[in-house]
């Protein structure tokens, strides 16, 4: 009877194991003590360039826009974050300010991270560090790709890569083709080019069947042609 008891035990102990083992899906679906869930409404700023960088941020639903603005006022986007991406990780490389600002283009939900409580949870939960490096890691092939294509490639085919990759073009865990509303300002400022331009481009475009204004902007395959013709 003793050996019975002793195996119950284990068992039970290994099931609360089981129970408290860290989930980092829940860890960044949920709020807490160090973190805190933030609804925005379109348009609404998550945080501005040079506000103080305390927190870093995970997009749980929406869509968040990533600006910068020089000194005589020249507005650049440099990034179009989804679903499952962090933003404003400078701060833990010790930036002091934000050096851009995040503004949600679509009803957003955001989990908002204290610095010091991910630092925690980055050294003690290894399944977490290696989700976030791998993010870390493809956001930086993603900017090298960026730089390439704002040095070498035309503002046609800079357009036609943004597009494709607004509508996750060879993602194949999310549905691909319709765009979220994205104004041609934005895409100016996404490409480096004036708005002239890119409505020249998506007459274009959209003439020769790649792409369809239905009530949304609904992206063709065949789009990828303009990116891959030299």
């Amino acid at each position: 009877m003793h050996k019975i008891a002793n195996s119950s035990n284990i068992k039970f102990q290994r099931k609360s194991q089981r129970k408290s083992a860290f989930d980092a899906k829940v860890f960044l679906d949920t709020s807490g003590a160090a973190r805190k869930v933030i609804e925005f409404k379109k348009a609404a700023v998550v945080y501005s360039q040079g506000d103080a960088a305390r927190s870093i941020m995970y997009l749980q639903s929406g869509r968040i826009k990533l600006s910068v603005v020089n000194e005589v006022g020249k507005e650049a986007v440099v990034a179009m974050l989804e679903p499952g991406d962090f933003f404003g990780e400078g701060c833990l490389a010790g930036q002091p300010v934000r050096i851009g600002t995040a503004t949600a283009i679509t009803p957003s939900a955001v989990l908002e991270i204290e610095k010091s409580e991910m630092f925690k949870v980055l050294h003690e939960q290894h399944a977490f560090s290696d989700r976030f490096l791998t993010f870390m890691l493809a956001r930086n092939i993603r900017i090298e790709e960026d730089l390439i294509d704002q040095l070498f490639n035309s503002s046609e085919k800079r357009l036609a890569r943004s597009l494709l990759l607004l509508a996750r073009y060879g993602k194949e865990d999310q549905p691909q083709g319709v765009l979220p509303k994205v104004s041609q300002e934005t895409l100016a400022e996404m490409v480096g080019t004036t708005r002239s331009r890119i409505n020249f481009f998506m007459n274009k475009f959209r003439k020769l069947g790649f792409i369809k204004y239905n009530g949304s902007l609904q992206i063709n395959r065949s789009l990828l042609t303009v990116v891959l013709h030299e």
